[in-house]
């Protein structure tokens, strides 16, 4: 039908942490759709400052610093602006152009991170990362998180601090309202935008919410998300050919003109 915006009606649920997710949801909202906010992952200030003071201190030690995240880059640089500056040899590395641009808004000009694939198996692959023995590095991130990139840093021969600046908890979240919609077939896509945020979910919505996951569309820009999604069972998991919000508003797209036209 002319006219018609490629996501009307379709209510897209966003699990995405509530101050992070304004540009997504303002996006869906711009092609139509009714972006439906549902927070997986609650992002929240470390309870001991004391230790990231003291790294924070000792940056000129080091040779790299990398933000493995947005959420990673706000919390280190409001710290490290606060208690000294950045010292002028230390290279900037992240590993999502989301990071990157968070950094610039911090006025940080030089920032070395992937141009695709924005994850640590690509950052690894990078020259910066391949020749490091002796290199101190430090790695600003949540609590706990994936080992790959500082245990392989390490093996090829780094000395390697971690740095964690915030904490990613799972949020207490009444689901009854949510459930009762999906239940009606109100929910028409979700979007997931992290492992954690997935098995989150998961936990939150119970075995009837996970039933009804498990028929709607999942949408990730990252493989391996979209191999989580399948290893839990999930029928219809669309991995987006682009990447950041962008792939993710042109994926829904795409999908729904597609799902429209063959009706």
């Amino acid at each position: 039908m002319v006219g018609v915006k490629p996501l009307a009606g379709m209510n897209i649920l966003v699990t995405r942490p509530t101050h992070q997710a304004d540009f997504l949801a303002d996006g869906i909202r711009a092609i139509g759709g009714n972006p439906m906010l549902f927070p997986v992952l609650e992002i929240t200030d470390v309870k001991d400052f004391g230790p990231l003071v003291a790294l924070i201190n000792r940056l000129h030690e080091f040779d790299l610093a990398i933000f493995v995240s947005p959420n990673a880059v706000n919390k280190a640089m409001c710290l490290i602006n606060k208690h000294g500056v950045l010292p002028p040899n230390l290279s900037l590395v992240t590993v999502g152009k989301g990071s990157a641009d968070a950094l610039r808004q911090f006025g940080v000009s030089e920032v070395i991170s992937p141009a695709e694939r924005f994850d640590s198996e690509a950052l690894l692959e990078m020259e910066v990362l391949q020749h490091v023995t002796g290199k101190r590095i430090v790695i600003f991130r949540g609590n706990g998180g994936r080992q790959l990139l500082g245990n392989t840093l390490i093996q090829r021969g780094a000395v390697v601090e971690y740095a964690e600046c915030y904490y990613r908890g799972k949020p207490n979240i009444d689901a009854t309202p949510l459930l009762t919609s999906w239940s009606q077939g109100k929910i028409n896509a979700v979007i997931i935008t992290s492992s954690e945020g997935l098995h989150n979910l998961f936990d939150i919505i119970g075995q009837l919410g996970q039933q009804l996951i498990k028929l709607t569309p999942v949408f990730t820009t990252h493989e391996r998300i979209a191999q989580t999604a399948k290893n839990l069972g999930l029928e219809k998991v669309v991995k987006t050919a682009a990447t950041g919000d962008k792939g993710l508003l042109q994926g829904l797209q795409d999908y729904f003109q597609v799902a429209r036209h063959s009706v």
